[in-house]
């Protein structure tokens, strides 16, 4: 299958949605096959938690992906890792250590059939600025992400707002750039309203925002290649309770934006086998309603 099958918006599920079923009462398989039941077929995969033997996985754990990526028709739509430049408690990552990582990433991530990479870079701060050093070794890998043709995708998650200064340089640096291969992957996150994490921030300004509007996203789409349709409770009627869903698509529909919507539930419940399973069948039911599917 082609990355997208026609322009618009697409439905898909990050296996972090199973992160702690996954090898314990499923397997990969397992995913792919709820996937395909219930009609959305973007796939995001953390690569460390899902490719056996990563970061150099064997040729026998490839052929398998392969034929179960055909099996079930699913299109690799992101993939997901991190660059882990706070690895050593006294120092960071040299842009070449980060730069070396990022390569390899790249290359497998193209080989399997992915093309947007959701690019977590370190942070150094509560907000997720990201580490000094990032427009260095970014720059240094766009001529392999362009060669391998690959976005790299920082993640917006809260408590990020889509307005925040480091949002501003990420775009600034995409047109000084002027490359296709870096963009955003926004966090629906961003937009839950009362959000308790931040009561646990320490030195939290108590007048900044706690979540972003919908029509914040608005200037941010042309640099959006894709999003993680985070949710945290799907009720009984098919609805998010945090999230203001309908407004969110609403934006993205009114803007023309093409992309996919990958499903990520981070809720309670997710060690009780079926529950995660059940939270995604609800959140397509409700995301095929808004797409007018």
């Amino acid at each position: 299958m082609s990355q997208y099958k026609e322009k618009g918006i697409h439905r898909g599920v990050s296996t972090y949605c199973w992160d702690q079923e996954l090898y314990w009462t499923m397997d990969l398989e397992d995913i792919l096959m709820n996937m395909q039941d219930i009609g959305a077929y973007g796939l995001e995969i953390l690569a460390d938690g899902v490719i056996k033997g990563y970061p150099n996985p064997t040729n026998d754990w490839l052929d398998k992906w392969f034929g179960m990526i055909e099996k079930y028709e699913v299109v690799p739509v992101e993939y997901g890792h991190w660059v882990e430049s706070r690895m050593f408690r006294d120092r960071d990552y040299t842009s070449d250590e980060a730069l070396n990582m990022l390569v390899h990433d790249i290359k497998l991530a193209s080989f399997m059939g992915f093309r947007v990479m959701r690019t977590k870079l370190g942070v150094c701060d509560e907000t997720l600025t990201p580490v000094p050093n990032w427009k260095e070794f970014i720059k240094r890998a766009l001529p392999y992400a362009e060669k391998y043709n690959v976005v790299m995708c920082p993640e917006i998650h809260a408590p990020t707002l889509l307005n925040d200064r480091m949002i501003e340089e990420y775009c600034e640096f995409i047109d000084k750039e002027q490359t296709k291969h870096f963009g955003l992957n926004i966090d629906f996150g961003v937009f839950q309203i009362d959000n308790p994490m931040f009561k646990f921030i320490p030195g939290w300004d108590p007048n900044r925002p706690t979540y972003s509007k919908p029509e914040d996203l608005i200037p941010l789409l042309p640099y959006v290649y894709c999003c993680h349709a985070k949710f945290y409770n799907m009720n009984e009627n098919f609805e998010e309770t945090s999230i203001p869903y309908k407004e969110v698509i609403d934006v993205m529909k009114k803007h023309n934006w093409n992309g996919y919507l990958l499903s990520e539930y981070e809720g309670p419940n997710k060690d009780v086998p079926g529950y995660s399973t059940t939270q995604v069948r609800r959140h397509h039911v409700m995301l095929k309603r808004l797409l007018g599917e």
